[in-house]
């Protein structure tokens, strides 16, 4: 694409020639996907796998763009598509309006973390800003955002329902350096009027990843908009639960897939940890034995090891410091490298070994698939995992959005 019409470019001459040129996507196709702050890739491979395809990714990490490149050349990729690599405040959205169906974005949690600064919208790292500002440009058909349930906790909840009224009414657009409470009220005034009616349905949730079949416990809010000219999109019921395990567990049926015995001490055999709830049809949760029981063993070193799998040294255990269990989901995966609090990038195996996760099982856990690869040394791989969407959640939840979508537009092709 011309630099005049597009002002992010890829930084590397030779990286231009993606396996999907932009110029051919925007020449040829329809429609495009658009996803902000791709990191490497799970969103996108989630989306990608809902049907959602060939994207358009914005991204600024070098490291990141280096391993969503890698996976849309590879022989085996894992996604197709354009990497923009840079500042998606430089971005010019003009060469994509009207061609959008999807506009996804899982924007940088830190500024609305619970273990962070807690400064959220005067926190420098807010694109939400930026994120709207493409949204009033593409206008897309849908929307599907996702970032850390402390957005949607109460000292952040005047900013997060601001958010929701953006997406909601799109065409009072923010005056220039205009505070956001101020460009708020004028929303609500809007929406206050005499026939106001909705530019864009909205719906948002707090999900716990593993209702979804992740082997994992990740929380995080899931924001999606359908356009007003499109039928209202609705988030599916959960499909896995922990009564389901539980109940897998005490029954036996847990142990007999796995082919071995009840541990003694186990978190979900304990005193107290009974079957509360009804299963009602869910499956159980999906567990870290599940998830890593046919990866072979970790190489002793990175020299050598095949899909990022090796056993990395220095894991400690101490109070408040426990790694996640076999049979259970694991804890939050984190961006983290060394000292993350509760040790959520730690395993305790079945001989009570104490020892980091290995990359590629961490991969696992956020359900990359394994032809999915990452570059860069240590510190940026665990960085690109733990910062990832779950593939896996964003394909079930997309799913249903990008169905609605499809179905609506061969409706109107078949009344052309």
């Amino acid at each position: 694409m011309p630099g005049r019409s597009q002002k992010i470019q890829p930084q590397n001459p030779a990286d231009r020639q993606d396996s999907l040129d932009l110029g051919a996507l925007l020449t040829n196709a329809t429609l495009v996907d658009i996803e902000i702050c791709s990191g490497a890739g799970g969103l996108a491979v989630g989306l990608k796998n809902a049907g959602f395809s060939p994207g358009v990714f914005f991204e600024l990490d070098s490291h990141s763009c280096a391993t969503l490149r890698e996976n849309i050349k590879s022989t085996n990729p894992t996604l197709l598509g354009s990497v923009l690599e840079g500042k998606v405040e430089n971005a010019d959205w003009r060469p994509f309006k009207d061609r959008v169906r999807l506009l996804a974005a899982g924007t940088p949690c830190q500024p609305f973390s619970l273990a962070g600064k807690h400064l959220a919208d005067k926190d420098g790292r807010n694109l939400f800003p930026e994120l709207m500002r493409a949204f009033r440009a593409l206008r897309p058909m849908g929307v599907f955002l996702e970032n850390v349930r402390g957005l949607a906790r109460a000292s952040f909840r005047p900013y997060f329902e601001y958010i929701l009224r953006q997406l909601e009414c799109p065409s009072v657009r923010p005056r220039h350096q205009e505070l956001w409470q101020s460009h708020d009220k004028r929303i609500r005034q809007r929406q206050l009027s005499v026939g106001y009616e909705p530019e864009y349905r909205v719906t948002y949730r707090l999900v716990d990843a593993a209702d979804y079949g992740v082997p994992q416990n990740r929380q995080r809010v899931i924001i999606v908009a359908t356009r007003r000219d499109f039928p209202a999109y609705e988030l599916p019921k959960r499909t896995h639960s922990r009564e389901a395990l539980l109940h897998a567990l005490e029954s036996g049926d847990y142990w007999k897939k796995h082919g071995i015995k009840s541990p003694n001490g186990s978190k979900a055999t304990v005193a107290g940890n009974g079957v509360n709830g009804e299963v009602n049809g869910a499956l159980p949760w999906v567990t870290v034995r599940d998830a890593l029981r046919d990866l072979p063993p970790p190489a002793d070193s990175e020299e050598g090891a095949a899909m990022n799998h090796w056993k990395i040294p220095g894991a400690r255990s101490y109070a408040g410091h426990n790694g996640s269990e076999m049979d259970w989901p694991s804890k939050t995966i984190k961006a983290g490298v060394h000292g993350v609090p509760g040790g959520e990038n730690t395993i305790v195996e079945d001989d009570n070994a104490f020892r980091y996760f290995t990359l590629r099982e961490t991969a696992r856990l956020q359900t990359f698939p394994d032809a999915h690869v990452f570059t860069g040394a240590r510190i940026r791989v665990t960085r690109q995992i733990g910062n990832a969407v779950p593939c896996h959640l964003a394909t079930v939840l997309a799913r249903p959005l990008y169905d609605l979508i499809q179905a609506e537009l061969a409706k109107r092709a078949t009344k052309l």
